[in-house]
């Protein structure tokens, strides 16, 4: 896949993700672009893992992918990221 259908499934996908996990993210276009290509390389090794393809160009399925990675990738990121609360 070109540079360019990353780029644009990146950002579709990381546009979505961000819709569907609640809480603060990477803002703007460049956030949204970092979380759909991360989450797609993420999404390719889950659904590798299960034995289905992964990001195979730009159609709906690759966008499907690197959705529910960018999806994985921001749940992560708000596991590991939340304040913590001092309680006393």
């Amino acid at each position: 896949m070109s540079i360019i259908g990353w780029i644009i499934v990146g950002i579709i996908a990381g546009w979505l993700a961000r819709l569907v996990v609640p809480g603060e993210g990477p803002g703007g276009i460049i956030g949204d672009l970092i979380i759909g290509v991360v989450g797609a390389i993420i999404g390719g090794w889950i659904f590798a893992a299960f034995g289905h393809a992964g990001v195979t160009g730009l159609n709906l399925w690759s966008i499907l992918v690197a959705f529910i990675g960018g999806v994985v990738l921001l749940w992560l990121l708000r596991l590991f990221t939340r304040p913590r609360r001092v309680g006393i």
